[in-house]
């Protein structure tokens, strides 16, 4: 009898043991669909992104420690930075639209028109808000010394379309370059300065400067332009000498004429 007890205990015992549940597997790491990993910004950061910035404010921050150095008073250099930073910022979103196709192919992830984080219509937008705001910009500064910097602004914008593909491709920035001495020059606070023609010799340096800022601006493109059958002078360039040598070259070209800029300007001043 005690066995059969026991066997009884032992079989109800059994019973009342709930079955293991068999522990699930390990959960996999869902993996993100290519293109789904980047962070999406705001439109107001991905218009910034777009508008060039670090070149938009390298150039406008450049004309005005020109204007400080001619001796302008301070509104007049805040004047002549804002007119600027708008300018290279329509520059900036003009090239991004022109160039939406082609960033597609080589540059998706660092431009956001080309990458669909930011409508095209979005840039157009700010692009147009951006030229009504720097014409008035530029007449602040004298009727003639924002013509001269409008000319410039049409002249770059000109040149994101028209022989950047080819020999000729430092003429826009040369000539956008060129103007920027006349822009300050004939420059004052709400036009009330007339102004003088600036020195030949500040142009031509102006000029070279130009050259310098578009052989240093194409260098991390010129493997796409290759690619895509340009020649343009940074390229044609970079095949001969190597992109390596090329940096320093356009550097130290660069660094030379902003030093005769300043010998220059000291020597002989702004304006004739």
């Amino acid at each position: 009898m005690a066995i059969i007890k026991r066997a009884r205990a032992e079989r109800s015992g059994a019973e009342d043991t709930p079955a293991e549940t068999p522990t699930p597997p390990a959960a996999q790491p869902q993996r993100r669909a290519p293109g789904r990993s980047r962070v999406t910004s705001s439109w107001p950061v991905l218009l910034l992104r777009t508008a060039h910035p670090r070149q938009a404010l390298l150039t406008a921050v450049g004309v005005s420690v020109a204007a400080a150095l001619a001796g302008r008073p301070l509104r007049e250099i805040g004047l002549v930075l804002a007119t600027v930073l708008v300018g290279q910022a329509v520059l900036g979103w003009h090239n991004d639209l022109v160039d939406r196709e082609r960033d597609q192919r080589h540059d998706p992830d660092g431009k956001p028109i080309a990458g669909g984080l930011l409508d095209a219509g979005t840039a157009w937008f700010a692009l147009v808000c951006g030229l009504l705001l720097v014409v008035p910009l530029s007449v602040s500064n004298g009727v003639t010394a924002g013509s001269a910097y409008l000319i410039s602004l049409v002249v770059g914008l000109l040149g994101n379309v028209l022989l950047r593909r080819g020999l000729l491709s430092w003429l826009p920035w040369a000539v956008s370059f060129a103007l920027y001495p006349a822009f300050l020059s004939y420059g004052g606070w709400d036009g009330s300065a007339s102004g003088s023609p600036p020195e030949i010799s500040m142009t031509v340096l102006a000029a070279l400067l130009g050259v310098g800022a578009h052989f240093l601006r194409a260098l991390p493109g010129l493997v796409a332009d290759h690619e895509d059958g340009w020649r343009s002078l940074p390229l044609r360039v970079a095949l001969r000498t190597g992109a390596t040598r090329l940096l320093i070259i356009s550097l130290a070209w660069t660094a030379l004429v902003v030093a005769g800029l300043l010998v220059t300007g000291d020597l002989v001043g702004l304006s004739q």
